[in-house]
């Protein structure tokens, strides 16, 4: 089990692989982000995004696995206040393999609740050819495991 204490600024977690299919990338903009460019290979082609590619959403939400793979499921996590920021810095295509790291940027003890770490990180996705893809900032907090 991972505490407060196992993260440390600047250590980073690998995150993933993940393989993107385009079965995936339908079916999860068909429920939640019905556009074109997220269903139709045809029109994706025509889009600005050249491609059938994931919505940003599903991003998000294949990074959010990957997290939970990588270390929050084998940690004493408190859950998130959320996210400071969140970039889709090129589209993910059905097809690629996603993989990418976590890396603690701070931490502190919580003030008013000492057995609780707030850890601000960042997260980061490539693709097989190392283009970032997506980068996510934001706080995850954790159980102090001697407070």
């Amino acid at each position: 089990m991972l505490y407060y204490e196992d993260f440390e600024a600047g250590r980073t977690f690998p995150l993933g692989p993940y393989p993107v299919t385009r079965e995936e990338v339908i079916s999860f903009a068909r429920e939640f982000d019905p556009q074109e460019f997220h269903l139709d290979e045809q029109a994706a082609k025509a889009s600005l995004l050249g491609g059938l590619a994931a919505s940003g959403w599903h991003s998000c939400a294949m990074l959010m696995r990957m997290i939970c793979d990588g270390y929050l499921n084998r940690s004493a996590g408190l859950g998130s206040p959320g996210l400071s920021e969140v970039k889709w810095l090129k589209p993910v295509f059905a097809g690629e393999t996603l993989a990418g790291t976590m890396t603690v940027l701070s931490r502190r003890v919580s003030k008013s609740r000492p057995e609780m770490g707030i850890l601000e990180c960042r997260w980061e996705l490539f693709n097989g050819k190392g283009e970032k893809k997506v980068e996510q900032t934001g706080v995850n907090f954790m159980r102090v495991r001697q407070p």
